[in-house]
């Protein structure tokens, strides 16, 4: 589908290749017995994984700021299961859980393969909204930084995608037009529609089974990124 159109492949990184919600699991999992919070891990994550997804939306929008956006995902679970906590062990279980997430490193099933696939044949790049200080670590420690020509995130950008901006700012380090570039992302606002709205192709990694829709090609395992490039 976009073999001889492309000669460069930008990756979201986070719930795209580096696995967030099962390296998020295991963070929590430390930071509790660590920090003695008695609750199940399981009742934890049903309420967090969706408020994550939430608050990150609002960060995205300008919404909140990022300290916010640490402070206030944690604080609306504990509240929500009625769990009392501290504010000053919500930061401390904030500060810890960037301190430890960097360190667990379960990439999506065939991240390596495809990527060692693609690596003779594109420029590879990340373009992420995560945070500066820890997303260069988890492409360090999970063994992939190398593929990756060029990494932006929004931190650099002064915007986050679906911002114009950091798209222009990625192509723009690259080198590389729009209309040979296709991006490769799990959210359809920021990743999908925020790449086409720049001009690049787009190719949709459905990791949360999402409902169809037409704005993209949509993929649900990153192997079947080879039969299309």
């Amino acid at each position: 589908m976009f073999k001889n159109k492309v000669t460069d492949v930008f990756f979201d990184l986070d719930h795209t290749l580096w696995d967030f919600d099962k390296n998020s699991a295991f963070t929590f999992q430390k930071i509790f017995r660590e920090q003695q919070i008695h609750l199940e891990l399981e009742t934890f994550l049903a309420v967090y994984m969706p408020a994550n997804l939430k608050f990150w939306k609002m960060y995205r929008e300008e919404i909140i700021t990022k300290s916010e956006l640490r402070y206030q995902r944690l604080k609306s679970v504990f509240d929500t299961l009625e769990y009392a906590i501290s504010d000053s062990v919500i930061d401390i279980l904030s500060e810890e859980y960037i301190n430890y997430l960097s360190s667990f490193n379960n990439l999506f099933p065939n991240t390596v393969e495809v990527l060692d696939y693609l690596k003779p044949k594109y420029k590879l790049h990340i373009i992420t909204n995560g945070f500066q200080e820890i997303q260069e670590k988890k492409l360090i420690n999970s063994g992939i930084h190398g593929y990756f020509n060029q990494i932006i995130d929004s931190e650099m950008a002064g915007v986050k995608k679906p911002n114009p901006i950091i798209f222009e700012l990625a192509l723009d380090r690259a080198g590389v037009a729009p209309h040979r570039s296709l991006m490769i992302g799990d959210n359809l606002e920021a990743d999908i529609l925020g790449a086409k709205a720049a001009g690049f192709h787009t190719l949709h990694f459905n990791a949360h089974k999402e409902e169809r829709h037409n704005e993209a090609p949509i993929i649900y395992d990153l192997q079947e990124i080879k039969s299309l490039l």
